[in-house]
């Protein structure tokens, strides 16, 4: 098992590339489903989740070719396996979104029901309710979604809560189907833009996506096109609450400040200078933050997934925060762990009041899910002493070469087995 070893209260500071986004990524792979044309995709990170989702569209006959650092060729032409078993999807969640271009194009799907990580329930109701209305016959049993429909028929479909996975996964149904689709109280997400103008590139009829309404009228046939992945708006956020919180100086490359407004404001509220274009981020901190009240909601509010960093700023920062997490019930776990490192911090419900403290304590941690690893990191970077992470495997699904980033940045940071 690898762990991370971190020597704490250095300033940041140099200049790093962002990464392209897995959570844009990964729905733009699985558009590839919708044609037998080639789909070449550029700037995908390096990440296990993005490995496991092409392991997961090759057994399903997609031919993957010109797999270099950051760019995939993926040719769906013959479609042999309509299955996405449990074993490749258990670690994962954004395997659902097989089940919406196979049922478009195929005509059939067997779906694993989903893991990923443990911050709590994301049901997959919406996605079948959606596909139920659209003319798919649905059935589960022993732990797979079974979807036929002989062609689907366009509907008008108003979500009961706001899903990313389930608007992008009805969305590319959508341009395959018969007559027009409406999807109400849509996820307004900038990676719902991105698969958007991917699937209107390979020459689908979509209007609205960024909005609660996306209007989808049904094409006979997509086709190849060449995309490239935005930037990771919750990777440079990461970065920018590191240096916040350690001090210092960074310029990030290739990243967009327009996807990140309510982040940057409470960057500039916790006393970080920024400068930005719409490529680059430059952040400069040389005084204590300050605390950050913030409570999680659906793009464009503060997103849940900077919530677990933003809370490790406020550890250290002067005064006392409340943090609400309005997304996912179970998602304050790296509470503990942070506790272990001397933090105070007290949940109530599905809030953490943050008393800042002047130092935190290297410690060894346990990293719980994908943010929270993020949250951990940044403790051990200002944290006095030594700070061992386990289990960050969960860092891997969804931050390319972290410890090479940071390195970069100054932090003293390595990874061992």
């Amino acid at each position: 098992m690898q762990k991370l070893i971190i020597q704490g209260g250095r300033p940041l500071h140099g200049e790093i590339i962002i990464s392209g986004a897995k959570n844009a990524a990964l729905p733009v792979l699985c558009a590839a489903l919708l044609t037998k044309e080639t789909l070449k995709i550029n700037n995908i990170p390096a990440l296990q989740d993005i490995t496991t989702m092409l392991s997961l569209l090759e057994q399903m006959g997609t031919s993957i070719t010109d797999h270099r650092s950051s760019e995939v060729s993926l040719t769906a032409a013959n479609l042999t396996h309509l299955v996405a078993p449990y074993e490749m999807v258990k670690t994962m969640r954004a395997a659902i979104l097989v089940l919406g271009p196979l049922l478009a194009r195929a005509g059939e799907a067997n779906i694993s029901l989903p893991g990923g990580c443990a911050i709590g329930l994301r049901p997959v109701d919406q996605h079948i309710k959606g596909l139920q209305a659209m003319g798919a016959e649905i059935h589960i049993r022993h732990g797979y979604i079974h979807a036929v429909a002989k062609k689907l028929q366009g509907a008008r479909i108003v979500f009961d809560i706001v899903t990313v996975t389930g608007t992008e996964n009805l969305m590319m149904a959508a341009t395959l189907a018969d007559g027009t689709t409406i999807l109400e109280n849509a996820a307004r997400e900038p990676e719902i833009i991105d698969l958007a103008n991917c699937l209107i590139a390979m020459g689908a009829n979509i209007q609205g996506a960024g909005t609660d309404v996306i209007t989808i009228e049904g094409v006979q046939t997509l086709y190849g096109t060449e995309h490239t992945v935005m930037p990771d708006r919750i990777e440079t956020g990461t970065f920018l609450v590191a240096a916040t919180a350690a001090g210092g100086e960074i310029h990030l490359k290739n990243t967009d400040s327009r996807l990140l407004d309510a982040v940057l404001d409470k960057l500039t509220e916790a006393g970080a200078c920024i400068d930005a274009n719409e490529n680059w981020i430059h952040l400069k901190m040389d005084s204590k933050p300050k605390s950050v009240n913030l409570r999680t909601a659906p793009y464009p509010a503060f997103p849940t997934d900077m919530q677990a960093q933003f809370m490790s700023l406020n550890c250290v920062a002067e005064g006392t925060a409340i943090i609400t997490e309005t997304i996912f019930e179970n998602r304050l776990m790296h509470v503990q762990e942070l506790k272990r490192m001397n933090a105070n911090i007290e949940v109530e419900g599905n809030a953490a009041i943050v008393y800042g403290i002047p130092q935190l304590d290297g410690a060894h941690v346990m990293a719980t899910d994908l943010r929270a690893s993020a949250s951990l990191v940044i403790a051990g970077l200002i944290a006095q002493g030594e700070t061992i992470i386990d289990r960050i495997y969960h860092l891997d699904r969804g931050y390319e070469n972290i410890e090479e980033k940071l390195s970069a940045l100054g932090a003293q940071i390595r990874r061992i087995n």
